[in-house]
């Protein structure tokens, strides 16, 4: 009889289909996002930018912080995954409803008639999401990266697809638009298929009730944080020209693509597997020091080599028309390099219950983002996502300081943890630079600077004997061996 997989399985297991699911993810969105943005425009992406916050605002709402009620629950039932099904597939109608209808509001704020009938449409994307936000909640779950791998791919192909077709022939944003409706389709047929688990009519509010102090404490914290996420392009939507908008939202979904990699990774595993020892503060702040690690070996040389060439990346991916998107995009990596040690700090108290701490640190973080954006919002785009990147930085320190509280964590093991794999990256990029200052070619340039990095980093970590560097590639080969074996 086979035995059950211990958690140090379950999270390599995780780790490793969650690398394989997000790396193939941000090909194939690189892929086709230079495809689509060689063909479109800033105004076009503005399309979608403007509706970003109430995209982000309307998923939180939709499933009331349910899904990670189920995943937090020791033991689960029927009942369970049926009340969360039910709930959110009711309040995303209601909610789409009153989005439907407050449209031209939405386009009179921001000055766009077009966002009317766009709205209307892109808005259909967070309701077809809710029919399967209970299966999302089983796979995640039960920590199943693979049929997570192959739903996420599938989706995105069809739904690239689908957008490149309506551009081509002609149709503009309206390509973008249907691009996010069809994945949302795809991807929720996916999860029912991979799914044992199916709804039934016996509705039960009970479930509810019993997650209802945690979970509402968590939809108000996304509220919050879909806020917090979005309120700079929507601050620029109203302030600024069309083309700005466009601009800053394709830097931010480059500089997103690159953090999505690792954090991807780690919201997929991180909760599950930091729920199943949240009963041994020793063993799961040894947990959470390895996840820091490994966040640092891998966000850091990924976001800031991103950064670093972002200018060579840009102009030959997606032309020199977009070369206004440059800088946000590197200040955006800046931060997209910390992102997911924003994550894990927020993951670990919700293991914990405390989502009355993860309310109230995003609350007082939003509130302090709107009053310094009121403040500066005439200053330049710039000028504002530098002092946004810097405030969001510093909040981690605010996030740290309950972590400590929690599980006892010193900043020093923090620092400890990740300083030597930014130094080594700040390093290797320094090294790269200088050795690539005698080519002039754009395109050798790039792969110059990219070759010149990956060599340098590697040889760093096998000359430094890194234990991080050392356990990726002894389970790489592990699996590789494994794969061999069973075919």
């Amino acid at each position: 009889m086979p035995t059950e997989p211990t958690l140090k399985e379950k999270t390599a297991r995780g780790i490793f289909w969650g690398g394989i699911s997000s790396g193939l993810r941000q090909i194939l969105s690189a892929v086709f996002g230079i495809i689509l943005a060689r063909i479109l425009g800033q105004d076009d992406y503005a399309m979608i930018g403007y509706l970003a916050i109430f995209l982000g605002i309307a998923s939180t709402l939709q499933e009331g912080g349910f899904t990670a009620g189920l995943v937090n629950r020791k033991e689960i039932s029927h009942e369970d995954y049926n009340a969360v099904f039910w709930f959110s597939f009711g309040c995303s109608t209601l909610i789409y409803l009153i989005l439907f209808f407050c449209a031209p509001l939405i386009a009179l704020f921001f000055g766009q008639p077009e966002l009317v009938q766009v709205s209307r449409v892109l808005f259909l994307w967070f309701w077809f999401g809710s029919i399967s936000l209970a299966h999302n909640a089983y796979l995640v779950k039960t920590i199943r990266m693979k049929e997570r791998a192959i739903i996420d791919t599938m989706a995105l192909v069809f739904s690239s697809i689908t957008g490149i077709l309506l551009v081509l022939n002609g149709y503009g944003y309206w390509g973008l638009v249907w691009q996010y409706v069809v994945y949302s389709i795809i991807a929720g047929l996916f999860r029912i298929y991979y799914t044992p688990w199916r709804p039934s009519f016996s509705f039960s509010s009970q479930p509810l009730k019993e997650m209802f102090p945690f979970s509402i404490k968590l939809m108000l914290t996304g509220f919050i944080y879909q806020i917090n996420a979005n309120i700079l392009i929507t601050f620029i939507g109203k302030f600024y020209a069309k083309s700005e908008v466009g601009d800053y939202y394709q830097g931010n979904k480059w500089a997103t693509m690159g953090s999505s990699f690792v954090n991807d990774i780690l919201q997929a595993i991180a909760q599950p597997v930091l729920v199943e020892a949240a009963n041994d503060f020793d063993r799961q702040r040894h947990i959470f020091r390895k996840m820091l690690r490994f966040v640092a070996f891998l966000s850091f040389p990924a976001l800031f080599g991103l950064a670093f060439v972002s200018p060579e990346l840009i102009v030959i991916l997606i032309t020199d028309k977009w070369q206004s998107t440059i800088p946000i995009m590197q200040l955006l990596c800046i931060w997209g390099a910390f992102l997911p040690i924003y994550s894990m700090y927020g993951q670990l108290l919700i293991a914990h219950g405390k989502s009355n701490i993860y309310l109230m640190n995003t609350s007082v973080l939003g509130i302090v983002q709107i009053l310094v954006l009121l403040a500066i919002h005439s200053m330049g785009i710039l000028y504002i996502v530098i002092v946004m990147v810097a405030i969001n930085m510093i909040w981690l320190f605010v996030w740290h300081y309950h972590v400590h509280k929690l599980i006892g964590l010193k900043i020093i093991h923090v620092l400890k943890d990740i300083l030597p794999y930014l130094g080594i990256t700040l390093l290797v990029l320094a090294a790269a630079r200088v050795v690539t200052l005698p080519i002039t070619n754009t395109v050798l340039l790039l792969f110059g600077k990219t070759g010149a990095s990956v060599i340098l980093y590697v040889t760093i970590m096998k000359l430094t004997n890194s234990a991080m560097f050392k356990e990726c590639i002894d389970f790489l080969l592990k699996r590789k061996g494994n794969d061999k074996t069973t075919t």
